[in-house]
């Protein structure tokens, strides 16, 4: 087990204050993986001082010499890829091999692609008329982060900000810090100036809740649930500072008549059931012709046959457990609940997998009712929903009748066809015909989604205000 008694404040590697402790715990064989402290609000506005204090010489700096800071990040994460892998592997349950791509290279790109824009992005954005139009960093920002893919989505939101001249005081997830913590070890021997970036540990409820209401950060990014980012909007409200949020999804994939079933179907499930259904973006309501209702639920049962449960660092493994005790109970409650709704079980259900970790079997439930609550509500975790539909209007009508609005998907004969209804859907991004996904487009939601989009050139421009300044052109 690894003890860890510091968070990282003003270039420095510092005791917390804070006297409550946190364990992280390995889903897979419910092991202590670390202790860490609960950071004190003295802790917190210790670090967002740190930040505010070294905001005006890091936003002054030339773009190309934050290149050169981005660039030193990134080279000394990918150093440590491997190790970045393991540890997401242990601390949140992802397969090793699922989780070099997602919890290791990804995230340490992304860090690459921002020393790379931060170098080459014209901040002078030109004239209007009379007027010179820039764009300049908003200052500190309070990053607060999942637990789901915890180095990816702090690397959505660090690099960027830091590529724009903005402070950091991260506060990530504490059911899965210790990539986190890789973070702050890397920048530390990046030599990034004191104050620039700063960590800090605890719950949202507390901690979340001082970066998001203090006067002194400029702007929260968050990614996490819809009750959390409805929250973090009320506190950010009474001193006016920008919010941006990526929340939850009820992701539709429309197949439509002509669409290769077999490929639609065998794709959508392993959407579902990838990293155990624990991604915002899961397409977890299926939408299918009635017509084709029987066709799809036997591909779709025997794509959860292929499913390898097991342990995370097994090279057969496909799909680990559930992040923790608590989410593993949340998940099989909704499944329990589809069954008392009425909805029809293809496989899955839950019963117990294993007497050891937080497993839970992939399930999939037929002719389900767009206004149950398996079909309406983010459950967060390997359990699809197919619903009928009777005509493509129709089909599109269900699409949209959520709450929700960050992913989708359309599968059709033609990719015109496809596009045509991809255009209609009420959400930030659709895959058409098994799109792949695409790190550098924006990537955000509609509705309790969210507001505002990370990722690419869209994501740079989040942590940037513009101001136009008049007589500075001819």
């Amino acid at each position: 087990m690894q003890v860890i008694n510091d968070i990282y404040v003003n270039g420095a590697f510092v005791p917390s204050t804070g006297t409550e402790r946190t364990k992280v715990i390995n889903p897979a064989t419910e092991e202590i993986v670390a202790d860490l402290p609960q950071c004190s609000v003295a802790d917190t506005e210790a670090a967002i001082a740190a930040a505010k204090a070294a905001f005006p010489a890091w936003s002054a700096l030339a773009p190309a010499e934050r290149s050169n800071y981005l660039t030193r990040i990134y080279e000394g994460l990918l150093a440590r890829r491997e190790e970045i892998a393991s540890i997401a592997s242990q601390e949140m349950g992802m397969p090793y091999l699922h989780a070099l791509a997602w919890q290791a290279d990804l995230p340490i790109s992304n860090f690459q692609y921002y020393a790379d824009l931060a170098a080459t992005y014209d901040f002078d954005h030109g004239s209007l008329e009379h007027s010179l139009i820039v764009r300049e960093p908003i200052g500190v920002i309070g990053v607060i982060t999942p637990w789901n893919f915890p180095l990816h989505q702090i690397a959505l939101k660090v690099a960027p900000a830091l590529a724009a001249g903005c402070t950091v005081v991260l506060k990530p997830s504490e059911v899965a810090p210790l990539t986190g913590f890789i973070l702050a070890e890397v920048v530390h021997a990046a030599g990034l100036p004191a104050g620039v970036f700063n960590l800090v540990l605890g719950k949202g409820a507390e901690i979340g809740e001082v970066l998001a209401s203090s006067p002194d950060v400029d702007m929260v990014s968050l990614t996490g649930s819809t009750r959390a980012g409805i929250r973090v909007s009320e506190l950010a409200s009474r001193s006016v500072k920008r919010v941006s949020l990526e929340l939850g999804g009820k992701s539709a994939n429309i197949i439509l008549d002509g669409a290769d079933l077999e490929a639609a179907v065998n794709d959508g499930v392993s959407n579902v059931l990838f990293n155990s259904g624990q991604a915002c973006a899961a397409l977890t309501r299926m939408l299918v012709p009635r017509s084709r209702l029987a066709e799809v639920e036997e591909i779709a049962k025997r794509a959860v046959a292929g499913a390898q449960l097991g342990d995370p660092l097994a090279e057969t493994t496909t799909m680990g457990p559930i992040v923790t005790k608590a989410q593993q109970e949340k998940v099989l409650e909704y499944i329990r609940i589809g069954q008392q709704e009425g909805a029809k079980l293809i496989v899955g259900g839950a019963d117990p997998v294993s007497e050891v970790g937080y497993f839970v079997a992939p399930t999939v439930f037929s002719e389900v009712g767009r206004s149950m609550r398996i079909a309406r509500e983010e459950i967060f975790g390997p359990v699809l929903a197919i619903l009928p539909y009777d005509n493509v209007e129709e089909g599109i009508d269900i699409a949209n009748d959520s709450d929700y609005g960050l992913s989708g998907s359309v599968w059709a004969g033609t990719t015109e066809a496809a596009i045509a209804v991809a255009r209609r859907l009420r959400t930030g991004q659709v895959a058409v015909s098994g799109g792949g996904f695409n790190s550098r487009a924006p990537f955000g939601g509609y509705k309790t989604s969210g507001n505002g989009r990370e990722a690419g050139l869209f994501g740079l421009e989040e942590f940037l205000e513009v101001k136009s300044i008049q007589g500075a052109a001819a």
